[in-house]
């Protein structure tokens, strides 16, 4: 099939019309392209197919830094100029505010600003988690796959910062070596490697039972020289597994980062995010949208180890923190005693549930992926709040809560910053600041 490629869809694919008129999903395909696709699955409203060739090529397609990303999952974008991975994230919110968010075409347009970009397009990550899969005796450690189940072997991952690109290499290693005399029953890895503090952690994702702790702490020292190697321990349901518990192999037990002035130290199974300069950036545009004041009392839910709460309790009188994750709620306790903190109450629990008793002058929200209940929406609108930064990774949630907000009446968006913590993927975090109607 021959296709004029359109422009990219909120995920790795791009986009394309059949000759019929339903929508084409492309894989490997850059906005402008002329291609021929193989399709690979049909419904009767849309195709998947893969680019088999490129017959005219995008004036926004570019040579791939990375010579695994057409086949590794990490950086599905990598073939688009780093410009137009900006315009296109932005595009792909105003379109979420229009399709599920009900805003006029104008109104999008003058919300929603330019994508802020967070220093380098590549070697931006704190963070990358290798796949684990057994094929007959061997253990095969490396990068998860764009399509199938074999992870994909690599000498190091362009997306990590440039000081820990080496451990890829180095930690898959390790693990395989260890693996040729202990049966280990992998899930996942971890590595994290800050520039700003020099911290290194590897994080084992296993299920409880028998492990080599001494051997694998000794291994992986001598491969990686990390400052802290856990085991994390799981269980349940493979959509649904439970940590139950963290080991210390060897080290601190704990990974540290600094965002801007403050340090935080975070557990291997809490959240934090990828990008640092991008949490950075995160961190004014919230302080610069709420202009939190030395007598305001905050609010800040779904918390995780602190990246909000911290910054607001050195400019605010107090802060109630709401997190539903007992690892986090550990680490954010932890955070705020470390940096001398009183003025912060950490509670552990659902944010609808153990919504604070208290009336906010100023409100963070920072939701996983599914966004705001409705109810939390309503309980928000009826704080006598100033100013909600609602900090979010999900154009699409964003656009539903944003309607809901609305709808109630009290509370409407100003602004929307995209922020690209996330550069050669689809991704994009939004800062929304919604202000009290007049």
């Amino acid at each position: 099939m021959r296709l004029e490629v359109e422009r990219f869809s909120y995920g790795p694919d791009a986009i394309a019309h059949a000759p019929d008129g339903r929508v084409v999903f492309v894989s490997g395909a850059v906005p402008g392209d002329t291609v021929e696709a193989h399709v690979t699955k049909e419904t009767a409203r849309s195709l998947r197919a893969t680019c088999t060739q490129v017959l005219e090529p995008s004036p926004y397609r570019v040579k791939s830094r990375c010579p695994y990303s057409e086949v590794c999952g990490g950086c599905p974008w990598a073939s688009a100029s780093y410009d137009f991975q900006l315009s296109a994230k932005r595009e792909n919110v105003v379109s979420s505010l229009m399709r599920i968010g009900r805003f006029g075409q104008e109104h999008a347009q003058q919300l929603v600003a330019p994508a802020q970009a967070c220093g380098e397009s590549w070697g931006y990550r704190n963070k990358i988690e290798l796949a684990v899969a057994r094929q007959g005796q061997r253990t095969i450690v490396g990068m998860h796959p764009a399509k199938g189940a074999a992870p994909i072997k690599v000498d190091r991952c362009l997306l990590l910062d440039p000081v820990a690109e080496k451990l890829v290499k180095g930690v898959s290693g390790a693990l395989s070596y260890v693996a040729s005399s202990h049966q280990l029953e992998l899930e996942r890895v971890g590595i994290r490697a800050s520039r700003r503090t020099r911290d290194i952690e590897v994080a084992l994702w296993t299920s409880p039972g028998a492990f080599p702790r001494a051997h694998m702490a000794k291994v992986l020292g001598d491969a990686a020289k990390p400052t802290s190697v856990v085991r994390v321990l799981s269980k349940g349901p493979q959509k649904a597994r439970k940590v139950t518990g963290v080991e210390v192999l060897s080290g601190t037990g704990s990974w540290s980062e600094r965002i801007l002035d403050e340090t935080l130290r975070v557990s291997a199974p809490s959240f934090f995010q990828v990008n640092t300069k991008g949490a950075d950036k995160l961190v004014h545009l919230v302080l610069e949208g709420l202009n939190p004041c030395e007598d305001d009392l905050a609010m800040d839910l779904y918390s995780g180890a602190g990246t909000f709460t911290v910054p607001l309790a050195r400019r605010c009188a107090f802060v109630d923190a709401v997190e539903s994750y007992g690892p986090a709620v550990r680490d954010l306790r932890r955070n705020l005693e470390m940096n001398s903190i009183d003025n912060g109450d950490p509670v552990g629990g659902d944010a609808d549930r153990e919504f604070p008793d208290s009336e906010a002058d100023v409100i963070v929200v920072d939701p996983p992926r599914a966004g705001l209940a409705a109810s939390v929406v309503e309980k928000l609108s009826r704080q006598p709040a100033r100013a909600i930064a609602y900090v979010s990774c999900d154009p699409a949630t964003l656009a539903r809560d944003l309607e809901r907000f609305v709808a109630q009446g009290v509370f409407e968006p100003v602004s929307i910053t995209p922020v690209d913590l996330f550069p050669q993927t689809f991704h994009v975090e939004n800062v929304t600041i919604l202000k009290r109607r007049d």
